[in-house]
């Protein structure tokens, strides 16, 4: 039997790569061959496209969050939903620049599917799972694309800047200037919470 072509580097080391090209706004697959010393055609015994990285890549940071936090039994459902999206959204603001790729890649890896399975176990509706996972999924995109790309500075930092920016006429926007401090905190731990525990109550009713 003809044997396939050799490897030289494990698979999680050029995801290794891929990633910390992602995080820089700059993975190809020429890049990512470049970055790994590999030549292109060498790189496709791994991943056969770019998209083929991006699902693998997605697939592991949902594994860098902690699922046991989703699948304790011990806890309240609505509680383990939470935990578990805190602990996610804590693993891609790291990599707030790899977040649009991320999200659009086919999240149908082992660890995406066990992520679903234990979603519905909590959460029986799928429509009501998929409610959850849009406000969650979009409320981290929308953070992550504020923040850019390299190390995202503290919260409570970005807020504070959020806020120093924030300047509109209160003869004009009087709603809105009076609504300031809440609307800088946008990107608050506090309020993606706040969030989502009005998400799961209203599913709930």
């Amino acid at each position: 039997m003809k044997r396939g072509p050799q490897r030289s580097l494990e698979p999680q080391a050029v995801l290794d790569a891929a990633l910390e090209l992602i995080d820089a706004g700059g993975l190809t697959m020429r890049a990512l061959a470049a970055r790994v010393g590999l030549t292109p055609g060498a790189l496709y015994t791994y991943f056969p496209d770019r998209a083929a990285i991006v699902s693998a890549l997605a697939d592991r940071l949902l594994g860098e969050a902690d699922l046991r936090l989703l699948e304790d039994r011990d806890r309240e459902a609505d509680a383990r939903i939470v935990a578990y999206s805190l602990d996610l959204r804590r693993v891609l603001m790291r990599h707030p620049a790899a977040v649009p790729a991320i999200l659009g890649a086919a999240f149908q890896g082992p660890v995406a599917l066990r992520v679903g399975e234990s979603l519905l176990a909590a959460l029986p509706d799928a429509r009501a799972a998929y409610a959850v996972m849009v406000y969650v999924l979009g409320a981290i995109a929308l953070e992550a694309a504020e923040a850019g790309e390299g190390e995202v500075p503290p919260e409570a930092e970005r807020v504070a800047a959020r806020r120093a920016a924030f300047a509109v006429d209160p003869g004009e926007f009087p709603r809105t200037h009076a609504a300031a401090g809440q609307i800088a905190a946008y990107i608050s731990t506090e309020q993606f919470r706040w969030g989502l525990e009005r998400v799961l109550a209203g599913l709930r009713a």
